[in-house]
């Protein structure tokens, strides 16, 4: 072997051996960086004449096994998604109040129908006591403000899943715009014969990023670029990046709704003019999504139901009875018109009473002789000391006409409508509570202020009435009896928000609310160690695949190390080789 061609291989190691160890202090200084996988100098030897000419490095490369890194990619997707459905079922749940407490009276709304059961049955035994009044008022209060708070902290998780969504679609874009800067670079870098790996591995940083916010397939294309797709197909990166876009509402209400086939509503998502909602179906955008759009709606109609119901079976009740002393105004609720058809048969009493109760003037009205709203308010207008209208809000008004008098009235036997409600129910006149759901459930707003208006009497319903006969006693229990009848009876609640239909009472039926939400967070929060675990085991396996070992780091650059010092010394004794012929032929000279 010639001495230039030793010095080429000692020089060929040495160079060799001083990549490697650049790329193995590299290793170990990126051990802990986010992403980071193992970069290996590739060496090959060289020849030329078919003799021995040294070694050459001819790239550095990343062993990033593609299979296992899709199935992390898929478990990011689905893990972000199950980190969300754990959080706000847990919120959720929590909104709903605790069933039981220290003194096992609980904090649900099962249990706040419970309290009102009680004073109501309290009631029952003194109807005229103003301290059971006020209690039933009371506990009928704090029902209604417990529905209305849930149904708001519904609405604002419904709110607060927006925003994240506008947020988490920030941070899409972000990858996606990332994803497709690195596609460049890496391109750029291949062309000139520079390595690849620490750009791919920033390229698979984003690509998790974006994964963790939404479902994506993707695929590396012969040039080295990456192309994300949505999982239905539509483009998010090729030569570029295609943005999503997203408006957060400003609020969110109970009747806020997304409509893919409207502008108008809660916000999807689009890209290129293509709305992709649908498409979206896992990580956090996916379960926030579903969330807003599904999950808390129905929880929401779930709470309504209760709401409605209690308002129609309260107000039933109610309006079969009166206040004592009677209210000098009565003004209903329902909205009609003066040429609103009554299809109503049967009798109302409409009397007018002093303060204890005594009867001032009273009429029967036979409901089949009137067509219309109209006609039902000329006919009360003729019953002497009351004036009936229509208002401007389209709600029927009786006024008496002396402030010392008030009005009482007996359904009888009035059958309004094919549901056969009472006349008093039907418009409202002498309702207990208000409300189209429970975002406005309330204890009608004079009864709240005075408990004294509690129509808990009723108007006496003997064939004929005396005048100055005491017509309306405190003494009645058949109004009270039936709120407790109201609330403790069972009914039939249709299917609602995944919930089917169901047999018992309100209180029944909160529980068994109560309950849904708790299987639901249950089983987010499984889903969610699930989930955790099967990330952590693939990312364990990425790490022992394409991860930094730092024992095998160490002992490489040792190694490298002592490999780079002999080819020093092969090539200081070539050197010296040299310089001992040089001067041997210079002394033959």
């Amino acid at each position: 072997m010639s001495l230039d061609i030793a010095r080429s291989i000692a020089v060929s190691s040495l160079m060799a051996s001083q990549v490697q160890i650049s790329v193995a202090s590299s290793n170990v200084s990126n051990a802990d960086t986010n992403g980071y996988t193992v970069k290996t100098a590739n060496q090959v030897s060289t020849t030329s004449g078919g003799v021995g000419t040294g070694v050459a490095i001819t790239g550095i490369t990343s062993n990033v096994d593609k299979l296992l890194f899709k199935s992390l990619i898929a478990a990011e997707s689905e893990l972000g998604a199950a980190d969300i459905d754990n959080n706000y079922l847990d919120r959720l749940q929590a909104l709903y109040g605790s069933t039981t407490g220290a003194d096992d009276t609980g904090t649900s709304i099962a249990n706040t129908l419970a309290s009102l059961e009680a004073a109501v049955s309290s009631l029952a035994a003194t109807t005229g006591s103003a301290s059971l009044q006020s209690s039933v008022v009371s506990a009928l209060d704090d029902l209604a403000s417990q529905l209305r708070e849930t149904s708001d902290g519904i609405q604002e998780l419904r709110s607060t899943a927006d925003a994240a969504i506008s947020s988490d679609v920030d941070q899409v874009n972000d990858g996606l715009k990332t994803i497709a800067s690195l596609n460049a670079q890496i391109k750029q870098a291949a062309a000139a014969g520079q390595s690849t790996g620490d750009l791919e591995d920033q390229r698979n940083v984003a690509l998790q990023s974006v994964a963790t916010r939404m479902n994506v397939s993707y695929f590396i294309s012969s040039t080295g670029d990456m192309q994300v797709y949505t999982a239905s197909g539509q483009t998010l990166v090729d030569s570029s990046a295609h943005l999503l876009s997203f408006t957060a509402a400003s609020s969110v209400t109970a009747t806020s709704a997304y409509d893919p086939n409207s502008s108008s509503g809660l916000s999807g998502i689009s890209v290129n003019g293509v709305d992709i909602t649908s498409q979206i179906t896992s990580g956090e955008i996916g379960a926030l999504i579903n969330l807003r759009d599904t999950v808390l709606p129905a929880a929401q109609s779930q709470l309504d139901q209760l709401a409605n119901k209690l308002t129609e079976s309260l107000n039933a009740a109610s309006n079969q009875g009166t206040s004592l002393p009677p209210p000098s105004t009565l003004t209903g609720t329902t909205t009609v018109s003066s040429s609103t058809a009554l299809d109503a048969t049967g009798t109302v009493r409409i009397a007018v009473a002093d303060q204890s109760g005594s009867l001032v003037s009273y009429g029967d009205l036979d409901l089949s002789n009137y067509s219309t709203i109209g006609d039902l308010v000329s006919a009360i207008n003729g019953i002497s000391g009351l004036s009936a209208s229509i208002n401007a809000s389209g709600k029927v008004v009786i006024t008496s006409s002396s402030s010392s008098n008030g009005i009482a009235i007996n359904e009888m036997t009035s059958s309004v409508g094919a549901d056969g409600t009472g006349l008093s129910d039907y418009l409202g006149l002498n309702d207990l509570v208000i409300g189209t759901g429970a975002s406005n459930f309330a204890v009608r707003s004079d009864i709240l202020a005075n408990s004294g208006l509690l129509p808990v009497s009723t108007l006496d319903s003997s064939a004929t009435l005396t005048t100055g006969g005491k017509v309306v006693t405190a003494g009645s229990t058949d109004v009270v009896d039936a709120i407790y009848a109201t609330l403790t009876d069972s009914r039939t609640f249709n299917a609602s928000g995944g919930l089917g239909s169901s047999t018992g009472s309100f209180a029944d039926y909160a529980a068994e609310i109560i309950s849904n939400v708790a299987s639901k967070a249950t089983s987010a929060a499984t889903t969610y160690t699930s989930k955790t675990t099967i990330q952590s085991t693939f990312t364990s396996a990425m790490s022992s695949q394409s991860g930094v070992n730092l024992d095998e780091e160490t002992a490489k650059i040792s190694t490298l190390q002592n490999q780079y010092s002999a080819a020093s010394q092969l090539i200081q004794a070539i050197n010296e080789m040299f310089s001992s012929l040089l001067s041997a032929v210079q002394s033959v000279g």
